[in-house]
């Protein structure tokens, strides 16, 4: 499951907090998975979003304003 998505141009964005570092396994399963369906995932840390959001806006502007990635061939 992903934070936030934008179907339309097949983005998906995740924050993670300090327990996403335990987790990095499945969320590159979750991101892998994804891809799969053609998304491309961007990932900010929860402290980036409160110290610099406007650099995360910037980071999903040009990430939206991006070609979606072609699918990816399934495993």
């Amino acid at each position: 499951m992903v934070d936030f998505a934008c179907p339309e141009r097949k983005l998906a964005i995740e924050l993670d907090g300090g327990q996403h570092a335990l987790r990095e396994a499945a969320d590159e399963g979750c991101s892998a998975e994804l891809a799969q369906r053609g998304y491309r995932v961007i990932r900010f840390w929860n402290n980036d979003v409160l110290a610099n959001l406007d650099g995360v806006l910037e980071a999903i502007r040009g990430a939206l304003d991006a070609d979606p990635p072609p699918l990816a061939p399934p495993p």
